[in-house]
């Protein structure tokens, strides 16, 4: 009987994790499915099976340690072919690049893919929330067969091939492998008979008209999720999800940041001089706002809770508005003579003042 231990080549302290990993390793590089015809290969396969099989096994293990067989006194151990433990770890390791040790049936459901819709909408719409209707193409279960493939009264038939399993079995080497069977692509069943309107697909492409419901407060780049409004998933597994992207048009007179919003307002000279009040327009309706006298070109004001609400919140941002001084290009004869009989009389004023202390700066300077 053959020493299991250097079979696998590891000690016989080998942790389970150890034989485990050595086993993948050579049963790998010794498949009979990559060495074939070759009988060395495949005995050296059978040799790592029988050792494993063994060594794997708590019990048999203990029984091999103490009296050199895995089954106890009197016992001899042998090649008893794949047991459980031995096909649940190739599976593991080797299912999916071998074709599946012991097979996994059917096709699985699965879910259906997910779509992308990008909608723009204003600045308003964005701000106080919006329903929209789309319309999206996509696959959807044809209304003719239900989704069958088949004609109404026809049905699948249960495929011959591999007998409704989806698989097909075939010896390969020593044991048995399962591919997806060819014929059905791994269904079960067979359509004979093809539904007229999707020709045995069981989709049909679709322009589906949703009606989508934009929160308050969204912004640019904004997600929104639609679930169960993507592509009809295959084997009858759940739809995909629908995904609407927002994008909002720049509006001419408002700027959004975040929260806030930003406007420029122009004034006049005289109002920025001597004072008053003006209208400014809000996202909702206008509100008045007082100037005061001496105000400055880029002054700033900030109107509490008239900016864009916070999404799932009832808390608003503000609006800041910047003011500018209207200077007009054009002047008629009297408005120049004012403002020339204004310029003398304030030369002894601010004006003069200013000069004085930008004189009194340069002479500090050349000092």
């Amino acid at each position: 009987m053959p020493d299991y231990y250097n079979v696998l080549g590891v000690s016989r302290n080998a942790s389970d994790e150890e034989i485990k990993k050595t086993f993948r390793k050579l049963a790998l590089k010794h498949h009979p499915d990559r060495n074939q015809g070759d009988k060395a290969a495949e005995d050296k396969f059978k040799e790592i099976n029988e050792a494993y099989s063994c060594l794997s096994d708590p019990q048999k293990r203990a029984n091999y340690d103490r009296f050199g067989t895995a089954e106890g006194i009197g016992a001899g151990a042998g090649f008893g072919g794949f047991n459980s433990s031995f096909g649940d770890v190739f599976e593991e390791f080797f299912g999916d690049f071998f074709g599946g040790f012991a097979g996994h049936g059917r096709q699985r459901p699965a879910k259906g893919a997910d779509l992308r819709y990008d909608i723009e909408i204003t600045l308003y719409e964005a701000a106080f929330g919006t329903d929209k209707e789309v319309e999206i193409p996509r696959w959807e279960g044809c209304p003719t067969c239900g989704g069958t493939g088949a004609k109404p009264g026809k049905g699948p038939e249960t495929c011959k091939n591999c007998n409704g399993t989806g698989q097909v079995r075939f010896q390969q080497g020593f044991f048995s492998v399962a591919k997806t069977c060819g014929r059905c692509g791994g269904k079960g069943s067979v359509i004979k008979d093809p539904c007229n309107e999707c020709r045995g697909d069981g989709r049909v492409k679709r322009r589906r008209k949703l009606s989508v419901m934009i929160p308050p407060g969204v912004d640019a780049g904004t997600r929104l999720r639609m679930t169960g409004e993507g592509e009809i998933g295959s084997y009858n597994g759940p739809p995909g999800d629908l995904y609407i992207f927002v994008n909002v048009q720049p509006h001419p007179f408002f700027k959004r940041f975040g929260r806030n919003i930003r406007c420029d307002v122009p004034i006049s000279y005289t109002t920025a001089v001597l004072g008053g009040e003006i209208d400014v327009p809000t996202l909702e309706d206008k509100e008045r706002i007082k100037v005061p006298a001496g105000t400055q070109s880029g002054q700033e004001f900030r109107l509490r809770g008239k900016g864009v609400p916070v999404v799932g919140s009832r808390s608003k941002g503000d609006q800041i508005v910047k003011v500018y001084i209207d200077v007009p290009k054009k002047l008629t004869p009297e408005q120049k003579t004012i403002l020339r009989e204004f310029e003398k009389v304030s030369a002894n004023g601010t004006s003069r003042n200013f000069i004085d202390k930008f004189r009194d700066i340069f002479s500090a300077t050349e000092k």
